[in-house]
C-alpha cells in the first residue's frame, strides 16, 4: 500500500461509521427436473482439497443475524468448516447506498480488526500463496470482493486505492444500474458504460477479478468480450434449468468458460421455481454447468454465511425486515420471498455435503478437487499479480 493510500485508509477508517449490510458430460440429461436420489457416501478428499467458496461469510450476511465483531461460535465454525477460504463481500451495494465510499474503507477496517484479533482462525488472502498457507495452517481465508462498483464513486483512481487496501474481486454490477453498467433487474439492458469499460481495464491491469454475477445480460457480455483477462460468475445458476434474472443463460456460461473464467453456482432460491431449494437442486445446476462449460470452468459460490441461518425465534420479522428493505431499494428478485438457504445445506460444512452428494454421483476426484476450489484457484493464479 502506497503511503497516500494508508493515509487515505486511516484517516477514513475513523472517520466513517461501519456500514451494516453473493468435464466430463454426466449422465444427467439436459433441462432435467430431479437428481434421482442416491445414498450418499463420504468423499475422502475433502480434508486435503483446497476448498473455495466464491462468495460466502463467516457470518450471515442476506438475513443479518450477526455482525462485527465474530462471536464465539463465528470463530468455531469458521475452521470447522474445512473452506479455505472465502470471497468475502467488503463492500456495500445499491446506487442509493448512502456515502458508498467511506462505509465501504470502514468495513474493510473492521474485517482487518478481525483478522489481527484472531490469527489462530483467519488469514488475509492477497495472492495465491496465502491460500496455500491458509490450507496448510487450517486458517479460513478472507479475500476482499465487492458486490457492487458503487464505492468508486466514477472515480477510476479509486480502483487501486481499493486493490492497496486487498480487494481481490469486483463485481461491476448489484442487481441495479449504477456507473458502470446494468444489472440484472434492469430492463433497459444498457450495457456496460464508458466508465465501465475503464474500470474493466484497470482491474485487469492491477489483477483484480472481475465478477459479473448479479450483472445484466448485455452488460456480462459485454464485460467478458472487454476483459484481458478471465472473469469470473462468482455465485449465480443456470437459465436452462430455471429462467431467472439471476441465471445466466448457456451461450454466457460458454462464453465464460471460453475466456478462460470459472461459473459458480449458489445455494439460493433461484435455482427452482417454488419451494425451499433442495441439495438435488444444486447438483442439477452443477452438472449442468459441467456439461455446457466443462469440467475446468464451475465452482461453487453458496452465497452463505458459515454459521447457519437461525430459522426459529425472530426469523420472520427479520426476514419480513430485510425483504422491505430490498424492496424499496429496489434491488429485490423475483423469489426472495423464499429463505435465502438449502434447509439440508445450513450447516457449517456444507461444501463436504456437496462433494459426498458429488462422488455418489459418479464424478471422478480430479472433477470434485476442482469445483469445490482448484478452478478458482486456477483462475486466481491468472488474474491477481
Amino acid at each position: 500500500m502506497s503511503a497516500v493510500d494508508r493515509r487515505t485508509f486511516v484517516r477514513l477508517a475513523g472517520a466513517a461509521a461501519l456500514a451494516p449490510l453473493a468435464v466430463r458430460p454426466s449422465s444427467l440429461e439436459p433441462g432435467a427436473r430431479s437428481v434421482p436420489s442416491i445414498t450418499p457416501r463420504r468423499w475422502p478428499g475433502y480434508r486435503d482439497a483446497l476448498v473455495v467458496d466464491a462468495l460466502a461469510s463467516p457470518i450471515q450476511f442476506n438475513i443479518p443475524q450477526g455482525d462485527l465483531p465474530l462471536t464465539a461460535a463465528d470463530l468455531q465454525n469458521a475452521p470447522a468448516s474445512g473452506i479455505t477460504a472465502v470471497n468475502l463481500t467488503v463492500g456495500v451495494v445499491g446506487a442509493t447506498a448512502p456515502a458508498p465510499f467511506e462505509s465501504t474503507v470502514a468495513r474493510i477496517a473492521a474485517w482487518e480488526r478481525e483478522v489481527d484479533a484472531h490469527p489462530d482462525v483467519l488469514r488475509r488472502v492477497r495472492g495465491v500463496a496465502d491460500l496455500e498457507d491458509a490450507k496448510a495452517s487450517r486458517l479460513l481465508g478472507l479475500i476482499y470482493g465487492f458486490q457492487d462498483g458503487v464505492p468508486f464513486e466514477g472515480q477510476l483512481d479509486r480502483i487501486a486505492l481499493f486493490h492497496g487496501l486487498g480487494v481481490r474481486i469486483v463485481q461491476l454490477t448489484y442487481n441495479d444500474r449504477n456507473l458502470l453498467g446494468d444489472g440484472a433487474l434492469e430492463p433497459g439492458e444498457a450495457g456496460l458504460s464508458r466508465f465501465g469499460h475503464a474500470a474493466v481495464a484497470r482491474m485487469n491491469e492491477l489483477g483484480i477479478l472481475v465478477d459479473l454475477s448479479h450483472c445484466g445480460a448485455r452488460t456480462t457480455v459485454e464485460a467478458i468480450r472487454t476483459s484481458s483477462r478471465p472473469v469470473a460468475l462468482t455465485h449465480t445458476g443456470c437459465a436452462a434449468l430455471f429462467s431467472h434474472p439471476r441465471n445466466k443463460d448457456d451461450a454466457t456460461l460458454r462464453l465464460t468458460a471460453e475466456g478462460g473464467g470459472v461459473v459458480g453456482i449458489y445455494l439460493m432460491p433461484f435455482l427452482n421455481p417454488s419451494g425451499p431449494p433442495t441439495t438435488d437442486d444444486v447438483v442439477r445446476h452443477l452438472e449442468h454447468a459441467l456439461q455446457v462449460c466443462g469440467e475446468d470452468h464451475v465452482g461453487i459460490g453458496s452465497d452463505q454465511g458459515i454459521t447457519p441461518l437461525r430459522v426459529d425465534g425472530a426469523f420472520s420479522e427479520q426476514f419480513a425486515a430485510v425483504a422491505a428493505r430490498r424492496q424499496a431499494m429496489g434491488i429485490a428478485a423475483p423469489r426472495e420471498d423464499t429463505p435465502p438457504y438449502v434447509p439440508e445445506l445450513n450447516v457449517p460444512r456444507r461444501m463436504e455435503l456437496l462433494a459426498d452428494r458429488l462422488a455418489a454421483r459418479g464424478h471422478p476426484d480430479r472433477v470434485i478437487e476442482k469445483i469445490l476450489g482448484g478452478n478458482f484457484v486456477r483462475l486466481f493464479g491468472e488474474v491477481w499479480r
